[in-house]
């Protein structure tokens, strides 16, 4: 019997992916084995956003290759695209196929094995236009499902080098997602998150048809007890549209992530971002006017180029105001083949460390300001493990619709479900509650 093994870097995207293509070999009899074991077959699904991710990405390219020197040693995600002669330069290594035809994955490794030449297959990704159908209906996270809804980016973000290792915008076809979130919800999930590389640009390639009408559609079609999360959202996509349905419909989760990047109109305009303060404070507005509670959690990047202290504060100032729940901070980092990357006025990463923190001290405040709210509430949560807390071995814990950590006693099989739980003691990064029995 043949074997296989994975390892994902990166984002959600690319561990879709990776299960989407552990299903193609799975469906041609292999065994899944840990990546430390020796298998016949090693697949590395790598990311490029940064330099440290090509990196990583090389190391485990070697780890796999010495574990098992005789394998088909297969690299594929966005490294894979952007750098194949990079990778084929590593003694070893099989195939490298990019960001596109993972679907013929197989066929490759029986060309490779009659061959027995390193094949280089990658394309190129901007003449591509059709989205890449890898259908999942399992994942090895039983509790929450992704579903891909759209592939690429048309916004060339002079800090972003994805457009460059996933093509332009492809939307997958509408009646294909209705379809697979279905089956999802058919084979026991509870919570689907739609994910893409730039997500709330879905349907912006199709013809009379649009993120909202998508999401209409899955609130009218879908029949099942579901929420349905988006993984990221831009501020100039949530539409008034978009608003109302998240408003009435129970489907939809009460939150949303929003990626800020700057909270400084000069920096925006360095970054290329394609809003402004005002346009971006008024769809938070309309938001929080229209589902008082909702979550919106953000991105920031600190320390990008020529950044000075106002600019900064202009960002943190602007936080306050706008009310985030939760922020991912991250300080800006070079990457080699982006326009900032060589800009001048590069930050010391001394500036860039102490703004991190400052903007991390920020978030728990908002944080713990949010959970609050919440104590002697009850939320519905789905719970996805058993804590790893310390005294709480019998405790289970998991998310809110609302994005709430929460750890409560309950027994092992609730796990995936939806339980009805009171916030008996709010706090952060992790609530006390209680199940309560309806």
């Amino acid at each position: 019997m043949q074997t296989v093994a994975f390892q994902t870097l990166g984002c959600k995207v690319n561990h879709y992916e990776t299960e989407a293509i552990w299903k193609l070999f799975s469906d041609e009899g292999y065994t899944r084995v840990d990546f430390e074991e020796e298998a016949d077959v090693y697949i590395i699904n790598t990311c490029t956003v940064t330099n440290t991710g090509d990196k990583k990405s090389r190391q485990v390219i070697r780890r796999a290759i010495r574990t098992n020197p005789e394998a088909v040693i297969c690299v594929t995600g966005c490294y894979a695209q952007t750098s194949p002669a990079d990778i084929l330069a590593i003694p070893g290594v099989d195939l490298v196929i990019g960001t596109q035809d993972r679907d013929k994955l197989l066929d490759y490794i029986n060309q490779y094995h009659e061959e027995r030449q390193p094949l280089n297959l990658v394309k190129n990704i901007m003449k591509t236009r059709k989205f890449e159908n890898l259908a999942v209906e399992n994942f090895s996270d039983r509790t929450r499902a992704t579903l891909k809804i759209q592939e690429g980016c048309n916004n060339f973000c002079t800090f972003c080098i994805i457009p460059w290792a996933r093509g332009l915008m492809r939307s997958r076809d509408p009646q294909d997602v209705i379809n697979q979130a279905q089956k999802l919800i058919d084979s026991g999930y509870h919570e689907i998150v739609l994910t893409g590389i730039h997500t709330g640009g879905y349907g912006e390639d199709l013809e009379e048809y649009s993120l909202a009408k998508l999401l209409v559609d899955l609130d009218a079609k879908l029949k099942g007890d579901v929420r349905i999360r988006i993984s990221s959202i831009e501020a100039t996509q949530i539409s008034d549209e978009v608003i109302k349905l998240l408003a009435r419909s129970d489907k939809f989760v009460k939150h949303l992530h929003v990626p800020l990047q700057s909270g400084s109109q000069t920096v925006l305009k360095r970054m290329k971002r394609k809003y402004t303060m005002e346009q971006f404070a008024d769809r938070i507005k309309a938001l929080q006017t229209a589902i008082p509670d909702i979550a919106i959690t953000s991105d920031v990047i600190v320390g990008f180029p020529a950044e000075t202290e106002a600019e900064f504060l202009e960002t943190y100032n602007f936080i306050v105001e706008n009310r985030f729940t939760e922020l991912h901070v991250f300080p800006y980092s070079k990457r080699t083949g982006t326009p900032a990357a060589i800009m001048t006025e590069q930050l010391p990463e001394e500036i860039k460390n102490i703004r991190v923190h400052k903007l991390i001290e920020l978030s728990n405040q908002l944080a713990k300001e949010y959970a609050s709210k919440f104590e002697g509430q009850i939320v519905n949560v789905i719970p996805e493990e058993v804590s790893k807390e310390e005294g709480s071995e019998n405790c289970l814990v998991g998310y809110s619709d609302n994005y709430l950590k929460v750890i409560f006693n309950a027994s092992y099989d609730s796990i995936g479900k939806i339980l009805k739980v009171k916030i008996t003691k709010s706090g952060y990064p992790l609530n006390e509650g209680e199940v309560v029995n309806s």
